[in-house]
């Protein structure tokens, strides 16, 4: 059985301006932090991160 690799990451929505999220991302397994400034952006943080880490396997 393969096992497969989890990323967490924990979302903070500090605010709602112009009808999207501004926050902070955390990636749990990677202790690194970052800001967003839309729903667009942070999905493009996860995408980045989840790519770094599958190139580094």
């Amino acid at each position: 059985m393969k096992q497969t690799k989890t990323n967490s990451f924990l979302v903070v929505v500090k605010d709602t301006q112009q009808e999207t999220w501004q926050g902070t991302i955390e990636w749990i397994e990677q202790n690194k932090k970052e800001s967003f400034r839309s729903a667009l952006e942070m999905l493009k943080l996860i995408d980045s991160a989840l790519e770094d880490d599958k190139q580094s396997d």
